[in-house]
């Protein structure tokens, strides 16, 4: 296989040499740097490509948490790094690929590598779902549309199943993939779930969902 290109972010110098040795027992895995500043990571990340982050929580500029929400659009995978177990469902809400609390043995750390998909084939992207004390990990193509209701979402996937989560439509819809498409202040459709468009409603599946003025002009455009 193709080697798996990883950084490594962790404001330790001791914690990053950790991480660092146990990449080089891996032979497909490819350290391409290491970074005490998650900012400077940032900007490595906008120039180069990376499969896989190696990431810390605790930072002083930067959290990791916050550092992963503003990656969240990208292909890149993420494995946290922490000392502090009580971020671990932030963490998975986040959609990190594993979670691991210092001190990092080598069979947990090659235990969480070895989630990493092996094949473009399996990186169907999935998305975490907190709803109550439940979480659901859901591949993302199966959604077929998000309603906003209040403070809540109903999320409506293929196979029938709903989720209903806490969380704010807008702030989702930028966190999306971008074949989803914010088609009413109450919904987001999946484009790939389109049947047809009949006047004002749009037909997914067996559902139809009406289109707002302000966004019938792009939903038209993907008839075009």
């Amino acid at each position: 296989m193709n080697a798996i290109k990883c950084i490594i972010i962790d404001d330790e110098e001791l914690a990053r040499k950790l991480i660092d040795t146990y990449v080089d027992k891996i032979n497909y895995l490819q350290c391409e740097g290491t970074f005490e500043n998650p900012v400077e990571a940032l900007s490595y990340i906008k120039k180069n490509t990376v499969d896989l982050i190696f990431l810390d929580i605790q930072m002083p500029d930067l959290k990791g948490t916050d550092f992963a929400d503003l990656i969240s659009k990208s292909n890149t995978r993420i494995i946290f790094t922490t000392a502090y177990s009580e971020y671990a469902l932030q963490g998975f809400e986040l959609n990190a690929l594993d979670y691991l609390v210092k001190p990092i043995t080598f069979k947990r750390f090659l235990s969480a590598v070895e989630k990493f998909p092996k094949s473009a084939k399996l990186l169907d992207d999935t998305i975490t779902i907190k709803s109550g004390y439940d979480l659901h990990k859901v591949i993302t193509k199966t959604i077929i549309f998000i309603k906003s209701d209040s403070e809540y979402v109903h999320y409506h996937i293929e196979d029938g199943k709903k989720i209903m989560a806490n969380q704010s439509l807008s702030k989702l819809e930028a966190s999306l993939p971008n074949y989803f498409l914010r088609v009413h202040r109450s919904y987001i459709i999946n484009k790939n779930k389109i049947t047809g468009l009949k006047g004002r409603d749009l037909l997914l599946s067996d559902q139809i969902i009406s289109v707002s003025d302000s966004y019938i002009d792009k939903v038209k455009k993907l008839f075009i």
